[in-house]
């Protein structure tokens, strides 16, 4: 299995949070997920609240873990509330259906993990893991 490097988790990390700055939005929390969802590298800014990194995760991890970036399970999980809430008690990883994080592709399309961000609103979370993974190189879905 393939999985983001350190270098471009890293990259990723700091061109997401550079876009967050350029955009004016609040301290965020980003967070890298292999496609086991285990953690690569994260980052949390100064002045960002206490569980950005754990709301990061979650969302990265659920957008792996269901093979879809998080805009598209938060329109599922409001369609689905029992089913997704099921999910999130039995998944091992944390499982937060929300948007922003999105799936992070090779060259071939296939999925090498998720990037997430917490602490500004869904979209803006999105909109700087997006940055990030351009910035890093890489595709996503």
């Amino acid at each position: 299995m393939s999985t983001p490097s350190l270098s471009h988790a890293r990259q990723l990390i700091d061109a997401a949070l550079a876009a967050a700055r350029q955009h004016g939005f609040k301290p965020m929390g980003v967070v890298v997920v292999d496609a086991a969802a285990q953690v690569v590298a994260s980052a949390r800014e100064d002045g960002a609240s206490a569980l950005r990194l754990e709301i990061a995760l979650g969302k990265a991890a659920a957008a792996v873990g269901m093979g879809i970036n998080s805009r598209l399970l938060a329109q599922r999980a409001k369609d689905l509330p029992a089913f997704f809430g099921a999910i999130a008690s039995v998944a091992q990883q944390n499982f937060i259906p929300q948007t922003g994080a999105v799936l992070v592709l090779d060259a071939d399309g296939q999925v090498l993990g998720a990037a997430g961000a917490s602490g500004g609103s869904g979209d803006e979370d999105e909109q700087i893991v997006i940055a990030g993974i351009a910035a890093a190189g890489l595709r996503h879905a």
